[in-house]
């Protein structure tokens, strides 16, 4: 990552961070990984309230109820990585940052193969495939999920 690219992303990361702790006690940055057990410690409608408001921050181009499904899983995917369970979502978001994305874009990249499998769950009718899951995150790319998800 150029010092230009890493300037910029600390720039926004503060900027983002005085936003958090402005607008909410705790604060949620995507770009910044919560403390576990902090973010295990808030309730599930606080964690949702914390991704949403983040995405409010940065005005992210979405619906509301875009937004709110958004929130959805990011808070899915903060709880896998701060649960540590299946620990193949924080090897993933470890790979893929180590790969050139930044934070905030390995919690969407985990997070679509996640709504992914959702989706073909509900149009299946089948269980939750945690060995789907794992496979299809083990074979994750920046590339892959640009051209299948981004």
């Amino acid at each position: 990552m150029s010092r230009s690219r890493k300037s910029l992303l600390r720039n926004a990361r503060q900027a983002l961070g005085d936003a958090a702790k402005a607008e909410t006690e705790y604060g949620y940055d995507a770009l910044v990984a919560p403390n576990p057990e902090q973010w295990l410690a808030l309730d599930e409608q606080e964690r949702l309230g914390l991704a949403l408001d983040y995405h409010r921050r940065i005005r992210a181009p979405l619906s509301r109820a875009q937004k709110e499904l958004h929130a959805t899983i990011h808070a899915v995917v903060e709880n896998q990585i701060a649960a540590g369970e299946p620990p193949i979502t924080s090897q993933t978001i470890a790979r893929l940052m180590d790969q050139g994305l930044d934070r905030h874009e390995t919690v969407h990249a985990v997070g679509s193969v996640l709504a992914d499998q959702i989706f073909n769950a509900m149009q299946s009718g089948t269980e939750y495939g945690e060995a789907w899951y794992e496979a299809e995150l083990s074979r994750l790319t920046p590339e892959t999920w640009r051209r299948d998800f981004g």
